[in-house]
């Protein structure tokens, strides 16, 4: 397939207001992308739309406030995307949430709405907007996955559950797609700079003292910088990849996932594992410990 080409044609995004979905809009607009920003932080995207209106002010941008855990919501805003856009050059499902805790600490309704936002949102927007990339020659679709898309580590049931399906899922939907002459790009990013983290909800059988930990070791993987994953996945699209792993952090866990795939969680754990804190080795004692002109400490007394 020939690269695709930005400038000119309407990007539909999703998780718009803040971190890769931030900067994935800001560098399609530089790209002469026109925009539909999605998200359901209505500050965050008023935010981003401001700044790209003042550096960009011929490209038009359009914006929508929807929760995607919301499946009616969700239906509404795409149909109605569909209708004001019937052809669309490129989609990219990028909205994700989290949530700490392993499958027995965490509600059914908890672990739903992980898989409501990050998986189903991802099939009713391909799916409403399918015909808009069909009729705009030389479209493509980008959904992003995870590291955790790849491997599976404790106490993240419910969002490698949604990561695995997107990654499925649009594995599927790229060879279906061929003859249409669609691309499409799996994105799975290692440790991103973003909120998500932070954001993320916690199982209801988590203790406060046992999610602190996991997200201070989670946190010290987020070392990316939002703006240059969402360069990698625009670069990506662009060249048609199939898939797009970002950083080592993505990479190495990959490796080890094919090499290892029954066994990679043992390594895994023992990377998470805290380390103990180092006690500093007692200093040896100077030949004269009594500095000259200065008397010794009586004992009991400071010097």
């Amino acid at each position: 397939m020939r690269d695709l080409e930005f400038a000119g044609g309407t990007a539909v995004l999703t998780g718009a207001a803040s971190g890769i979905g931030a900067a994935l809009a800001h560098g399609l607009a530089r790209r002469g992308a026109d925009l539909v920003l999605l998200d359901r932080d209505a500050d965050g995207l008023a935010t981003v739309v401001a700044a790209i209106r003042a550096a960009h002010p011929d490209r038009r941008v359009e914006t929508h406030v929807v929760d995607l855990a919301d499946a009616d919501a969700t239906d509404r805003v795409a149909a109605e995307i569909h209708r004001a856009h019937p052809r669309i050059r490129l989609l990219i499902n990028n909205a994700g949430v989290a949530l700490g805790g392993r499958f027995d600490q965490v509600t059914l309704e908890e672990f739903l709405w992980v898989i409501e936002i990050n998986f189903r949102a991802v099939v009713r927007m391909t799916h409403a907007l399918l015909p808009a990339l069909k009729a705009e020659p030389g479209s493509h679709l980008v959904n992003v996955s995870s590291l955790f898309g790849l491997i599976a580590p404790a106490g993240q049931a419910a969002y490698a559950a949604s990561k695995f399906a997107v990654r499925g899922f649009t594995e599927a939907v790229r060879h279906e797609l061929v003859d249409d002459g669609i691309g499409v790009t799996s994105v799975h990013p290692g440790g991103i700079r973003t909120r998500i983290a932070a954001s993320a909800r916690v199982g209801s059988g988590v203790s406060v003292e046992e999610y602190e930990v996991g997200r201070r070791q989670f946190e010290k993987l987020l070392t990316i910088d939002p703006a240059t994953a969402a360069e990698v996945i625009l670069r990506g699209a662009r060249r048609r990849r199939g898939r797009v792993l970002i950083g080592w952090s993505a990479k190495v866990p990959d490796l080890l996932a094919r090499i290892a795939p029954a066994g990679y969680g043992k390594v895994l754990a023992l990377g998470m594992r805290p380390r103990p804190a180092r006690v500093p080795a007692p200093r040896a004692p100077a030949t004269d410990p009594t500095p000259a002109g200065t008397a010794a400490a009586e004992p009991g007394r400071p010097a």
